[in-house]
């Protein structure tokens, strides 16, 4: 029979047979030991005391006393006085002669990465997020770590984002418009679902980016339609009124690097508010610009046109899973029904960490630090490949494009897979209908990513790499 009991020490589970003849000590003893030889109860774990475990079975503290010592002396457990008894540290999984493991080699990525999409990780600001959180967690109220009410997210973090948008991105943010969401692909996996739910069939998007964005779109239905893209941004002038919706990064264009142009801006504004549509504004990387102002949002031309989309993936980590939308007032109660359906709302205590880490200026000292980081990486980039390849897109970002002389691109990716180095060409990006675009042999190297000990040598591979 199988006994399963709870004690004042653990909770303990095992199979207890007593079919076989044998008396309750002897099937005790074997249940333990067998445990313990198959591997079930590993070494160093403390065993219920025999008062609790007799407690718990119904039977005399001695038929657990005795099964015990046999095992002691078997070498299978350990008692000491303080210690209690432990299953010993010489038991070992027995492991069958057919079943012995096969040795192979083991896979290993690429020694070194510059793909475009993350900061350098060692860089996250962990003593002073942790000044934030023991602060936050002081200050935060019971509520907080009950089920969530606001499918927006908790109203601190809201307003911190608020003063810090208008302030620093130029962006309309009340916030009851702002909703919380875990990073940007949730967000747009929202939007996506409402824009179909709106009977949209097609959204326009830049004719390089990223392929798993556009996935998104596909996955609830709608076409995805490129818009040429050159050194003035995407070419909105291209939209038409089948367009329902546009997905734009017009800071700092993906991956191409370049800023979308004040008339290209107006544009965009301009076909929305003529056809009914909407702008999906990725601002994936704004806070990060180094030879020119700050360019800002696009949302502030028309915050009813325009769903502002931002995330804390590039500023500190991407494993915070922290994203936000500034929604249209005729949007907001759609984008919140479709939420709900969802889910309800990223981890509380993380988003009163990062409303502590914003509201202290934690997050704008962090972001200026990282700042001068990157310039100095994008600097010593240029230093080091400018004069053999064409260096665009360096103005923001943690990104620049390496221009190749034409038909170079394979060959480069495949002298960087020999010098063990990760690195995306291009033609990656490139929307497969993208037909109109012109052909352009370059890298994409994500300057941001290797830590600081690795840059040196990752730039040296790539230095090697390019002809």
């Amino acid at each position: 029979m199988t006994e399963s009991w709870a004690t004042l020490g653990a909770d303990l589970h095992l199979q207890l047979d007593l079919t076989a003849g044998r008396g309750l000590r002897a099937g005790l003893t074997e249940a333990l030991r067998e445990a313990a030889r198959g591997g079930r109860l590993a070494a160093g774990t403390r065993l219920p005391s025999s008062r609790s475990l007799a407690a718990d079975l119904g039977v005399a503290r001695n038929t657990v006393a005795e099964a015990y010592a046999e095992l002691v002396a078997e070498g299978w457990l350990t008692a000491r006085q303080g210690s209690g008894t432990r299953v010993a540290e010489r038991a070992r999984p027995r492991r069958p002669a057919a079943a012995a493991p096969v040795r192979r080699p083991a896979r290993k990525g690429p020694a070194y990465s510059l793909i475009p999409g993350s900061p350098d990780l060692g860089g996250f600001p962990r003593a002073a997020w942790l000044s934030a959180a023991r602060r936050a967690l002081t200050d935060a109220p019971n509520e907080a770590f009950g089920y969530a009410v606001d499918p927006r997210g908790r109203v601190e973090l809201r307003q911190a984002l608020a003063g810090y948008l208008a302030r620093a991105r130029g962006v309309y943010a009340d916030p009851e418009r702002i909703v919380l969401c875990a990073g940007f692909l949730h967000g747009l996996t929202l939007l996506a679902g409402l824009l179909r739910a709106r009977r949209v069939r097609e959204v326009a998007v830049e004719g390089y980016g990223l392929d798993f964005h556009r996935d998104v779109l596909v996955r609830a239905g709608l076409r995805t339609r490129p818009l040429g893209v050159d050194a003035e941004g995407a070419r909105t002038g291209e939209l038409t009124p089948t367009v329902g919706a546009v997905l734009l990064t017009p800071a700092h264009q993906f991956p191409t690097g370049v800023a979308l142009t004040p008339a290209r801006r107006a544009a965009a504004v301009d076909w929305a508010r003529t056809t009914g549509g909407l702008i999906l504004e990725d601002d994936y990387d704004g806070e990060f610009r180094y030879d020119r102002q700050p360019v800002g949002a696009l949302q502030g031309l028309d915050p009813d046109r325009v769903v502002y989309l931002g995330t804390a993936a590039k500023s500190l980590a991407p494993g915070l899973r922290m994203g936000w939308m500034v929604v249209p007032p005729g949007l907001l109660e759609e984008v919140l029904a479709a939420k709900r359906s969802t889910d309800w709302a990223c981890g509380a205590l993380d988003q009163l960490i990062l409303a502590e880490f914003i509201t202290s200026g934690a997050y704008d000292r962090h972001v200026r630090g990282m700042r001068l980081r990157y310039r100095r990486r994008r600097d010593e980039l240029v230093a080091t490949v400018g004069d053999r390849v064409g260096v665009s897109g360096i103005a923001a970002g943690l990104h620049a494009v390496l221009d190749l002389p034409e038909g170079l691109e394979r060959s480069v990716l495949q002298s960087a897979a020999w010098q063990d180095l990760a690195l995306h060409g291009l033609g990656r990006f490139r929307h497969p209908e993208a037909v109109a675009l012109p052909a352009r042999d370059a890298v994409v190297v994500g300057y941001g990513t290797p830590s600081d000990s690795a840059w040196s040598p990752t730039l040296a591979a790539l230095a090697a790499a390019l002809p």
